[in-house]
């Protein structure tokens, strides 16, 4: 071989080279490129959960000086989310149209005092009952309004589409023009200060606090034994069984761990003890 030749031959050999070495750099580069997408999906943000509440239940759920959602509900919903690994955000809905915003998915679920009741179950589900609660009239301190049977010809304050709308409703008839609807408990009790209504019925925890928070009005409640008693849920959309799962798990554990129970002395105090059912007619 001559000496020019030499030089020729090395250069075609490392043509030669080099295309089997671009060929593993573009696959050694592709690997990369699929374990870098791999990392980001493994790094993907976790589903937020949007909690729809009605924010004018004080001390279940209302906004305070600076429009944050705080409340019995929100503190057990957020206690109840971090066992159970869920991240949870709360957005203001009106009770009107609460419902309808679970069903069309613009919420994941609902915390909002909600009674679970028969009807209600027929469209959303309910996790294991997280509060306890019944019926309270709210009356002036000079009222002789006495139990419940005594509003039977007078005009009541109630908010629209609740529990204590039912009740008075099957007492007074439902088209009965004494009932008064309002938006909100809170509203309802503004009538009756004004004297506009001669009485309030509504869930027992949210009478209580605006009475006690309210003293210069001089309120009085009155009980009354034929009030059945009554079951808050958590609702989420019907047949979202591992959602619900969830809630239940992180329910159960704040329950055990005693979290539950420094959550209620905060909002409400002492539990309160049920009034005793009436006893039974005796038969004719």
């Amino acid at each position: 071989m001559t000496a020019l030749a030499q030089p020729f031959l090395r250069r075609a050999a490392l043509c030669a080279v080099l295309p089997c070495m671009l060929i593993a750099c573009g696959k050694q580069d592709s690997g990369a490129a699929s374990t870098a997408a791999s990392s980001t999906t493994a790094t993907s943000p976790a589903k937020i959960y949007v909690v729809g509440t009605d924010a004018a239940y004080a001390p279940f759920e209302s906004q305070n000086e600076k429009g944050e959602i705080v409340g019995f509900d929100i503190d057990v919903v957020k206690a109840a989310a971090a066992k159970a690994g869920l991240e949870v955000k709360f957005v203001n809905t009106p009770w009107e149209g609460i419902f309808n915003a679970l069903k069309q998915g613009d919420r994941d679920l609902l915390v909002s005092s909600i009674t679970i009741t028969d009807e209600r179950k027929q469209s959303m589900d309910f996790s294991d009952p997280y509060f306890d609660a019944h019926q309270l009239i709210a009356v002036k301190a000079d009222s002789k309004i006495a139990r419940f049977e005594d509003l039977k010809s007078l005009k009541v304050g109630v908010q629209n589409g609740t529990t204590g709308d039912e009740t008075i409703t099957r007492l007074q008839g439902k088209n009965s023009q004494d009932i008064k609807r309002f938006e909100s408990t809170p509203l309802a009790l503004k009538e009756l200060e004004t004297g506009g209504i001669d009485a309030v019925v509504a869930d027992n925890g949210v009478v209580v606090n605006y009475v006690k928070n309210n003293a210069s009005n001089k309120f009085k409640t009155v009980n009354d034994p034929a009030f059945a008693p009554e079951h808050y849920g958590i609702a989420v959309k019907k047949g979202n069984a591992e959602l619900l799962a969830k809630l239940n798990q992180g329910l159960a554990a704040i329950k055990a761990d005693g979290t539950y129970d420094r959550i209620y002395a905060t909002y409400l105090g002492t539990p309160e003890v049920a009034p005793s059912a009436p006893a039974p007619a005796a038969s004719k």
